[in-house]
Protein backbone atom coordinates (compact mmCIF):
# COMPACT_ATOMS: atom_id res chain seq x y z
CA UNK A 1 0.00 0.00 0.00
CA UNK A 2 1.41 3.41 -0.98
CA UNK A 3 2.48 5.62 1.92
CA UNK A 4 0.77 8.99 1.70
CA UNK A 5 2.74 12.11 2.58
CA UNK A 6 2.22 15.87 2.64
CA UNK A 7 -1.32 17.26 2.54
CA UNK A 8 -2.72 13.93 1.35
CA UNK A 9 -1.14 12.06 4.27
CA UNK A 10 -2.34 14.68 6.75
CA UNK A 11 -5.89 14.63 5.38
CA UNK A 12 -6.23 10.84 5.33
CA UNK A 13 -4.65 10.61 8.79
CA UNK A 14 -7.21 13.08 10.13
CA UNK A 15 -10.06 11.20 8.51
CA UNK A 16 -8.84 7.86 9.86
CA UNK A 17 -8.39 9.22 13.38
CA UNK A 18 -11.60 11.29 13.60
CA UNK A 19 -13.74 9.39 11.08
CA UNK A 20 -16.54 11.31 9.34
CA UNK A 21 -16.09 14.54 11.37
CA UNK A 22 -12.46 14.58 10.21
CA UNK A 23 -13.64 14.49 6.60
CA UNK A 24 -16.06 17.34 7.32
CA UNK A 25 -13.28 19.40 8.88
CA UNK A 26 -10.89 18.91 5.97
CA UNK A 27 -13.54 19.69 3.35
CA UNK A 28 -14.79 22.70 5.31
CA UNK A 29 -11.28 24.17 5.22
CA UNK A 30 -11.52 24.17 1.41
CA UNK A 31 -14.03 27.03 1.66
CA UNK A 32 -11.85 29.04 4.04
CA UNK A 33 -8.47 28.20 2.53
CA UNK A 34 -8.80 27.77 -1.29
CA UNK A 35 -5.19 26.52 -1.73
CA UNK A 36 -6.50 23.31 -0.11
CA UNK A 37 -8.60 22.29 -3.14
CA UNK A 38 -11.64 20.04 -3.01
CA UNK A 39 -10.26 18.26 -6.09
CA UNK A 40 -7.62 16.82 -3.74
CA UNK A 41 -9.63 16.45 -0.55
CA UNK A 42 -12.81 14.80 -1.86
CA UNK A 43 -11.16 11.86 -3.68
CA UNK A 44 -9.15 11.31 -0.49
CA UNK A 45 -12.41 11.02 1.45
CA UNK A 46 -13.55 8.35 -1.00
CA UNK A 47 -10.16 6.66 -0.69
CA UNK A 48 -10.44 6.69 3.12
CA UNK A 49 -13.93 5.19 2.84
CA UNK A 50 -12.50 2.45 0.65
CA UNK A 51 -9.96 1.69 3.37
CA UNK A 52 -12.77 1.23 5.87
CA UNK A 53 -12.39 4.47 7.83
CA UNK A 54 -16.14 5.03 7.33
CA UNK A 55 -18.83 4.02 4.84
CA UNK A 56 -19.31 5.62 1.43
CA UNK A 57 -22.64 7.04 2.59
CA UNK A 58 -20.96 8.55 5.65
CA UNK A 59 -18.26 10.04 3.42
CA UNK A 60 -20.90 11.78 1.29
CA UNK A 61 -22.80 13.01 4.34
CA UNK A 62 -19.80 14.38 6.22
CA UNK A 63 -18.07 15.96 3.23
CA UNK A 64 -21.28 17.72 2.23
CA UNK A 65 -21.83 18.86 5.80
CA UNK A 66 -18.28 20.23 5.84
CA UNK A 67 -18.81 22.03 2.52
CA UNK A 68 -22.02 23.65 3.74
CA UNK A 69 -20.55 24.60 7.12
CA UNK A 70 -17.55 26.26 5.47
CA UNK A 71 -19.82 28.11 3.03
CA UNK A 72 -21.98 29.36 5.90
CA UNK A 73 -18.93 30.84 7.64
CA UNK A 74 -18.05 32.74 4.45
CA UNK A 75 -21.69 33.81 4.02
CA UNK A 76 -21.74 35.23 7.55
CA UNK A 77 -18.50 37.09 6.88
CA UNK A 78 -20.10 38.66 3.79
CA UNK A 79 -23.23 39.55 5.77
CA UNK A 80 -21.06 41.16 8.45
CA UNK A 81 -19.29 43.22 5.79
CA UNK A 82 -22.65 44.32 4.39
CA UNK A 83 -23.86 45.93 1.18
CA UNK A 84 -23.14 49.55 2.05
CA UNK A 85 -19.62 48.95 3.33
CA UNK A 86 -18.79 46.77 0.32
CA UNK A 87 -20.13 49.47 -2.00
CA UNK A 88 -17.86 52.07 -0.39
CA UNK A 89 -14.88 49.75 -0.69
CA UNK A 90 -15.64 49.15 -4.39
CA UNK A 91 -15.60 52.89 -4.96
CA UNK A 92 -12.04 53.08 -3.64
CA UNK A 93 -10.63 50.28 -5.79
CA UNK A 94 -8.70 51.52 -8.86
CA UNK A 95 -10.55 50.98 -12.16
CA UNK A 96 -13.73 50.09 -10.29
CA UNK A 97 -16.54 52.22 -8.94
CA UNK A 98 -19.87 52.16 -7.21
CA UNK A 99 -21.63 51.80 -10.58
CA UNK A 100 -19.79 48.52 -11.19
CA UNK A 101 -20.81 47.31 -7.75
CA UNK A 102 -24.43 48.31 -8.33
CA UNK A 103 -24.55 46.39 -11.62
CA UNK A 104 -23.05 43.32 -9.95
CA UNK A 105 -25.49 43.55 -7.04
CA UNK A 106 -28.43 43.87 -9.46
CA UNK A 107 -27.20 40.83 -11.42
CA UNK A 108 -26.85 38.81 -8.21
CA UNK A 109 -30.35 39.82 -7.14
CA UNK A 110 -31.68 38.27 -10.38
CA UNK A 111 -29.42 35.23 -10.65
CA UNK A 112 -28.11 34.64 -7.12
CA UNK A 113 -29.70 31.21 -6.75
CA UNK A 114 -28.14 29.90 -9.96
CA UNK A 115 -24.82 31.54 -9.09
CA UNK A 116 -24.67 29.79 -5.71
CA UNK A 117 -25.84 26.42 -7.06
CA UNK A 118 -23.53 26.23 -10.08
CA UNK A 119 -20.77 28.14 -8.29
CA UNK A 120 -20.39 25.24 -5.86
CA UNK A 121 -19.24 23.16 -8.83
CA UNK A 122 -16.63 25.58 -10.19
CA UNK A 123 -13.07 25.48 -8.80
CA UNK A 124 -11.91 28.61 -6.95
CA UNK A 125 -15.28 30.33 -7.49
CA UNK A 126 -16.91 27.79 -5.15
CA UNK A 127 -14.95 29.30 -2.26
CA UNK A 128 -15.93 32.87 -3.17
CA UNK A 129 -19.58 32.71 -4.22
CA UNK A 130 -20.78 32.74 -0.61
CA UNK A 131 -19.35 36.25 -0.14
CA UNK A 132 -21.82 38.11 -2.42
CA UNK A 133 -24.61 35.90 -1.09
CA UNK A 134 -23.86 37.20 2.39
CA UNK A 135 -23.22 40.78 1.29
CA UNK A 136 -26.58 40.92 -0.50
CA UNK A 137 -28.29 39.06 2.37
CA UNK A 138 -29.71 36.26 0.23
CA UNK A 139 -32.38 34.58 2.40
CA UNK A 140 -30.47 32.09 4.51
CA UNK A 141 -32.81 29.16 3.80
CA UNK A 142 -32.47 29.74 0.05
CA UNK A 143 -28.70 30.00 0.35
CA UNK A 144 -28.59 26.80 2.37
CA UNK A 145 -30.74 24.92 -0.16
CA UNK A 146 -28.68 25.89 -3.23
CA UNK A 147 -25.38 25.42 -1.40
CA UNK A 148 -26.33 21.95 -0.17
CA UNK A 149 -27.64 20.82 -3.57
CA UNK A 150 -24.60 22.07 -5.50
CA UNK A 151 -22.14 20.73 -2.93
CA UNK A 152 -23.79 17.31 -2.85
CA UNK A 153 -23.52 16.90 -6.63
CA UNK A 154 -19.89 18.05 -6.72
CA UNK A 155 -18.88 16.00 -3.68
CA UNK A 156 -20.61 12.84 -4.90
CA UNK A 157 -18.71 12.88 -8.20
CA UNK A 158 -15.30 13.19 -6.53
CA UNK A 159 -15.89 11.03 -3.46
CA UNK A 160 -17.30 8.14 -5.51
CA UNK A 161 -14.42 8.44 -8.00
CA UNK A 162 -11.89 8.27 -5.16
CA UNK A 163 -13.72 5.31 -3.64
CA UNK A 164 -13.76 3.36 -6.92
CA UNK A 165 -10.18 4.20 -7.92
CA UNK A 166 -8.67 3.37 -4.55
CA UNK A 167 -4.89 3.83 -4.64
CA UNK A 168 -5.26 5.41 -8.07
CA UNK A 169 -7.24 8.34 -6.61
CA UNK A 170 -4.60 10.89 -7.83
CA UNK A 171 -6.06 10.37 -11.34
CA UNK A 172 -9.15 12.30 -10.21
CA UNK A 173 -7.07 15.25 -9.03
CA UNK A 174 -4.97 15.19 -12.20
CA UNK A 175 -7.87 15.38 -14.63
CA UNK A 176 -9.86 17.79 -12.45
CA UNK A 177 -6.78 19.98 -12.45
CA UNK A 178 -7.20 20.55 -16.20
CA UNK A 179 -10.68 21.95 -15.56
CA UNK A 180 -9.36 24.15 -12.76
CA UNK A 181 -6.59 25.54 -14.98
CA UNK A 182 -9.15 26.26 -17.72
CA UNK A 183 -11.34 28.17 -15.25
CA UNK A 184 -8.36 30.14 -13.95
CA UNK A 185 -7.22 30.93 -17.50
CA UNK A 186 -10.70 32.10 -18.50
CA UNK A 187 -10.92 34.25 -15.38
CA UNK A 188 -7.50 35.77 -16.02
CA UNK A 189 -8.42 36.61 -19.62
CA UNK A 190 -11.74 38.16 -18.53
CA UNK A 191 -10.02 40.31 -15.90
CA UNK A 192 -7.34 41.33 -18.39
CA UNK A 193 -9.93 42.42 -20.96
CA UNK A 194 -11.84 44.35 -18.30
CA UNK A 195 -8.69 46.20 -17.20
CA UNK A 196 -7.71 47.03 -20.80
CA UNK A 197 -11.18 48.37 -21.61
CA UNK A 198 -11.35 50.39 -18.42
CA UNK A 199 -7.88 51.92 -18.95
CA UNK A 200 -8.81 52.86 -22.54
CA UNK A 201 -12.03 54.43 -21.30
CA UNK A 202 -10.13 56.46 -18.72
CA UNK A 203 -7.73 57.69 -21.40
CA UNK A 204 -10.57 58.40 -23.84
CA UNK A 205 -9.18 56.04 -26.46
Amino acid sequence: MTELTGVAGWAVGLMESLGGPGAALVVGLDNLFPPLPSELVLPLAGFAAGRGSFSLGAALFWTTLGSVAGAVVVYLAGALLGHDRMRRLAGRIPLLGTADFDRTAAWFARHGGKAVFFGRMVPVFRSLVSVPAGVERMPFGRFLLFTTAGSLIWNTAFVVAGFLLGENWPLVERYAGFFQYAVLAAGTVAIGLFVVRRVKARKGV
